[in-house]
This record gives structure tokens, C-alpha cells and sequence, in this order.
């Protein structure tokens, strides 16, 4: 037997002992342990009786005509928006009763709005308003956020149809931030559990014509701390998000 036959045979002795003495992969099917046994979901009280009505968290979401404002050629960005949330703060109080104390106070700095584009008191509550086709209807829809003396954002959008306003959301809350993502209107808002906020997705519905609530869920937060002030006008209001600072939307300015 020359020598490159006995170095073979030396080399496939070898390799038979480390496959006997288990450090070899012998390359067939391995057992993965005992799999678990799959359970179905358990119906918990199977005879509950179905509530007699439903639950309005959001209060009662419907759309709702604003009237005496004119919208030129249909065009959302021809409307001054401080004039739209004016006209629709007093037509509809939204979440607020007329009687509250924070409503009061917000239409009186309303009527300040005009003033303060001629250099009147800068109470103006209005931050800057944002555009954006939330409907699907190829044109787009206006977004306004006003702030109110209970330190919380009142969040507003108007649709056009046949050259006639119509507010598709209102919503009110302590806001730490406002995202827009394609045609939804993301949500940030401070929860009452420490370290923890709340995130509310706000999608159109075809159905209902206007904007819903579509997905809210709690997440834990780095520092869900509220902002101390709120801008006081649109001009103040920054053009981009800022964590937990500003309460303006924070999709790039859409607006023209």
C-alpha cells in the first residue's frame, strides 16, 4: 500500500471515530421535544346578554354641516381657518357643553384671530393648519388644531363637497402629539397610568361619511410628560413634530 493510500485509510479511520464518538453530524432528522397541544379560544360567559346600548367614549361621531362659510372653487386652501373653526366652535361646542367654562374662553379668543393678523393681542388659539386628502377624494381636507385654556388640543377637519364645509372629526384631549401616515391621523395622548399614553388611529369611514376612531391602544412611553404650554396661534406652532412638545401635525407642510 503506497503512502497517499495509507494517509486515506489514516483519514477515513479518523473520521469514523469522531462519528462514533458523536461529534459528527450524521445529517438525518432530529427530534424538536414534545409539541405542545394546540388549544381553541374559551368563550368566557357564553350567556352574557348583549348590552342594551352602546358604549360613546368618543361621544356621538357623526358629520356635521358647517354653514356660513364659503369655500371659492371648492378649495379648502382659499379659506382662512381660523374663520372655519370661529363659525364651527359656536354652531358646535363638539365634546364641550356651551356652558363650560373652557369653551366660553375659546370662543372669546377666537374673535381675537383677526386682530392678531394685524398685530392685535396674540390670543389667537389657532395653531397652523395642515392639508391633507384624508377622504380619498382626491382633493384635500383641512386639519386644525386650537388650543384650549383647560390645557388640552381641540382637533378639527373639514371636508368639502359641492363648495359646502363639513366637519368629518372633533376630538379634544391632553395631546403630546399628532402624526399624519398616508390617510390616517395618529394621536398621541397622555394616559392616567404613569409612564404610559394613549395612541388613537383616526381613519375615514365611507360608511359613516366621517372620520373614526379605527384602533386605540395604550403603550408604554419614555416620558409621557405634558407639554406646559401650547403655541397660542398658527404662526407660533412648529412646521414638524417634536416628541412630546408640539401638538401640531407632523407630516410635512402640505398646506402650499
Amino acid at each position: 500500500m503506497n503512502r497517499s493510500r495509507l494517509a486515506l485509510a489514516a483519514a477515513l479511520t479518523a473520521a469514523a471515530a469522531l462519528l462514533v464518538g458523536g461529534c459528527g453530524d450524521p445529517g438525518g432528522p432530529r427530534g424538536a421535544g414534545a409539541t405542545p397541544t394546540a388549544e381553541g379560544p374559551t368563550h368566557l360567559w357564553p350567556d352574557l346578554p348583549p348590552p342594551s346600548a352602546p358604549a360613546e367614549d368618543y361621544g356621538a361621531i357623526e358629520a356635521v354641516k358647517v354653514t356660513g362659510v364659503k369655500v371659492p372653487g371648492g378649495d379648502l386652501h382659499k379659506v382662512d381657518p381660523a374663520d372655519v373653526v370661529r363659525v364651527d366652535f359656536i354652531q358646535n361646542p363638539g365634546t364641550y357643553e356651551p356652558s363650560d367654562t373652557a369653551y366660553k374662553k375659546t370662543v372669546e379668543r377666537l374673535k381675537d384671530c383677526a386682530a392678531d393678523n394685524s398685530g392685535g393681542t396674540g390670543r389667537c388659539p389657532v395653531l397652523k393648519a395642515y392639508y391633507r386628502d384624508l377622504t380619498g377624494d382626491g382633493k384635500d381636507d383641512l386639519i386644525v388644531g386650537i388650543s384650549t385654556p383647560d390645557d388640552n388640543l381641540d382637533i378639527r377637519v373639514y371636508a368639502e363637497e359641492d363648495r359646502r364645509l363639513t366637519q368629518i372629526m372633533e376630538m379634544s384631549d391632553a395631546v403630546l402629539g399628532v402624526e399624519l401616515a398616508g390617510r390616517d391621523l395618529i394621536i398621541r395622548a397622555i394616559s392616567s397610568l404613569p409612564g404610559y399614553e394613549y395612541h388613537t388611529v383616526w381613519s375615514w369611514d365611507s360608511h359613516q361619511k366621517t372620520m373614526l376612531p379605527t384602533s386605540d391602544e395604550i403603550v408604554r412611553s419614555a416620558n409621557a410628560s405634558r407639554p406646559k404650554s401650547l403655541p397660542s396661534k398658527a404662526s407660533d406652532a412648529p412646521s414638524s413634530r417634536s416628541p412630546r412638545q408640539s401638538p401640531s401635525a407632523s407630516a410635512p407642510d402640505d398646506g402650499r
